[in-house]
């Protein structure tokens, strides 16, 4: 056994002095300042006395967290992630308090919401400067690192020296669109200065083009999984069960995984020492954190939840985590007062929750996800897929084009450098490749511009009554499920509908109508015989653009304003076809949904105004996809210039099952992945400069 050298020990003893030093220091600083926190007797007590008292404490409460944390964190499994983030604050200031009782004589007390505030302060503080002492010490650093990759090139059974192939990271920035990347990388200061300098230098932007459902129930699934077949919307109603499909549902989400695998016959992208972080599906990966199609099953190490468990075993992760949370909130509400007082419009009403799932999205699962990647580079995983789903959260609220996305814009920005500069320090080259899901088209929702609701438009022509104040539709944000399963709130199911009324559904602006007391899918011959008025009054409307409806005599047709139709079959159109306005592959991608068997009886797709790019979502969102207009139809592929072409002299991507094809080729020309399934080490057992990065970090990326 190799004995580590008195240079390895020498370091990390002079690491544990200073961190008790910082400790002590800081536990002086906050005795001076706050009233109920004391660390001498009530006589009083000399500054000596007073500073070993100090010293006491903080080295038994940084003992009692090296010892008694992990054993808290592990019996805490089954507590919902949002309530463990809060408890982390509480158990923390026991330990404080276990910490001072330990002191001679009594001279250290707290009441117990001073400890809290105490206990937080000091776990950031020495948290910082370990991590600053770590980085710090690089011949140490890359020594550890070094290590790490002899012990997996012994796993393979190569010789030590032999360099592994390269690792593949896939980082998908959910909702940004083409022409959002576009944006951010022009000019001389460009909002996401990191990715400019890739796209300069190192890196390629490809755009690809989603089906007619453009989000990221199933574009993820395309793309991880391989299969998109019988994915109609985000949100649809099947028949067969009476249930309602909600890609964002654990529930759903574990069936849709099931069904793709069933169809393909294949695990998923990531089936061999894969690592799935922030999303959907699984692509079946071994190594989880915070994917929903998993957040039902029970046990210890398949919940998604278990990604939470590991950041929050360092009560620094929930300290930062917990500021940057509190901060977001009062920018969303300062950002929405602004909104407000200056009258923009679009405009949509921005209270209630939604400030603590924005939080949510840009700060908890942005911090999770990114300590967990960080954590796969450095153990030296061959291929990670991750999803920040930050800017899709608040381009839905804000717009896709406003200033509140260009703040989250650059703080993803952030967030990939640090990733890019850790793969300094991995034990293996790695290439990174951003991509996402589906663009965001900008636009007033249905309701805001024409003042009902979808619902309310087809209730009318069916001659049934109408609210007469239209109510709004829930926004189907990917990001409300994930905050609801780490709170861990039941699953809403049922329609809410009886005897023969429809069922509206929306996701984005498409828009989804079933009748579910009429078995199979209905025939447009069948809706008009029962109601007459229906078809005329969506395809009239000037909300809507098309309305698709399978006719018994004509198979698929596509129903415009004035009597325009497009026979899908035959290719015969009457008048101007309504799918006209929405540009290439509109046609392809409208008849291969009409042949789902999930499609609804009758598919209804908003206007789109190709002047300005805008859509009205028949949900409460400003900035929207799901449905065929504009950018949200059209997301990004960011890819190394050593791989080959996603589409070498051919056509554009269009689909995400044909990403899913490119991003398998590019995994099989790295010889890969090649690493038996393995166990990596918890987030908080490694020693992860984040969010600090080590001064003069090459970019390693390719």
């Amino acid at each position: 056994m190799r004995m580590p050298s008195w240079r390895t020990v020498g370091g990390a003893g002079l690491r544990v002095v200073a961190v008790w030093a910082v400790s002590t220091l800081t536990m002086l600083v906050l005795a001076a300042a706050l009233p109920d926190f004391r660390l001498q007797s009530a006589d009083g007590d000399s500054a000596t006395r007073i500073g070993v008292t100090a010293a006491s404490g903080a080295g038994a409460f940084g003992l009692l967290g090296a010892l008694v944390w992990p054993l808290l964190v592990r019996a805490l499994l089954l507590v919902p992630a949002f309530v463990l983030g809060l408890l982390v604050f509480v158990l923390n200031g026991s330990l404080l308090l276990i910490a001072l009782s330990l002191i001679p004589d009594g001279r250290g007390t707290a009441e117990p919401e001073t400890a809290v505030v105490v206990a937080a302060v000091m776990s950031a503080a020495s948290s910082a400067t370990s991590t600053f002492l770590t980085v710090r010490d690089d011949g140490a650093y890359r020594r550890r690192l070094a290590r790490m990759a002899d012990r997996r090139r012994r796993r393979l059974g190569e010789r030590a020296g032999h360099r592994l192939p390269p690792g593949t990271v896939f980082l998908q920035l959910d909702g940004v669109g083409h022409d959002v990347l576009l944006a951010a990388l022009r000019g001389r200061r460009p909002l996401m200065p990191t990715v400019a300098g890739w796209h300069a230098g190192t890196h390629t932007l490809t755009p690809w083009r989603t089906d007619w459902s453009s989000q990221t129930g199933a574009s993820q699934l395309g793309i991880l999984h391989g299969s998109t077949e019988d994915v109609p919307a985000f949100r649809w109603y099947e028949k067969e069960t009476g249930q309602v499909m909600v890609s964002n549902r654990p529930t759903s989400a574990a069936e849709l995984q099931r069904r793709a695998i069933a169809r393909t016959g294949d695990g998923g992208l990531l089936t061999v020492d894969g690592a799935s972080r922030g999303n959907l599906f699984t692509g079946g990966a071994e190594q989880l954190a915070l994917v929903l199609s998993v957040a039902a099953r029970r046990g210890r190490y398949n919940r998604s939840r278990s990604g939470y468990f590991a950041y929050f075993s360092d009560p620094a992760n929930a300290t930062r985590t917990a500021g940057s949370f509190v901060a977001e909130v009062f920018r969303e509400i300062g950002q929405s007062t602004r909104a407000l007082l200056r009258r923009e419009t679009p405009r949509m009403r921005r209270g209630g929750l939604y400030p603590f799932i924005r939080a949510f999205a840009t700060v908890v699962e942005r911090d999770v996800v990114v300590a967990a990647v960080v954590g796969d580079i450095l153990s030296g995983r061959t291929v990670v897929y991750a999803d920040l789903v930050a800017y899709d959260e608040v381009a839905h609220h804000s717009g896709p084009h406003s200033r509140d996305t260009h703040q989250v814009l650059r703080r993803l920005d952030r967030a990939v450098a640090l990733i890019g500069k850790v793969t300094e320090h991995a034990p293996r080259d790695y290439r990174i490749v951003l991509l996402s899901d589906h663009g965001q088209s900008p636009g007033e929702s249905f309701a805001g511009r024409f003042g009902l609701t979808l619902e309310d438009l087809v209730r009318a022509g069916c001659g049934l009554p109408v609210p007469r104040r239209a109510g709004s539709t829930a926004s189907g944000a990917e990001a409300r499920e994930a905050a609801r399963t780490a709170l861990r709130r039941p699953e809403r199911d049922g329609t809410g509908h009886g005897g023969g009324e429809p069922v509206v559904l929306a996701s984005g602006n498409l828009g989804l109508v079933s009748f579910p007391d009429v078995p199979g899918r209905m025939t447009r011959e069948q809706i008009d015989a029962r109601h007459p008025s229906l078809l005329r009054v969506l395809a009239d409307h000037p909300g809507v653009g098309f309305v698709l409806v399978r006719s018994a005599e004509h198979g698929p047709v596509v129903l415009g304003a004035g009597g325009a139709e497009h026979h899908l079959d035959s290719g015969r159109v009457i008048g101007r076809s309504p799918l006209a306005p929405f540009g290439e592959g509109a046609v392809a991608a409208v008849r291969r949904t009409d042949g789902f068997r999930n499609a609804a009886d009758i598919m209804v797709n908003s206007a789109y105004h190709p002047r300005t790019g805008e859509v009205h979502a028949f949900e409460s969102q400003i900035g929207s996809h799901g449905g065929l207009g504009g950018a949200q139809g059209h997301p990004f592929l960011l890819w190394p210039r050593d791989l080959t072409p996603p589409s070498p002299d051919g056509p554009p991507l269009v689909g995400a099952e044909q990403v899913h094809r490119v991003l398998r080729r590019w995994l099989r020309e790295a010889h890969g992945p090649q690493v038996p399934a393995d166990e990596s080490p918890p987030i908080s057992d490694i020693a992860v400069p984040f969010p600090v990065v080590t001064p003069g970090m090459q970019d390693k990326t390719r």
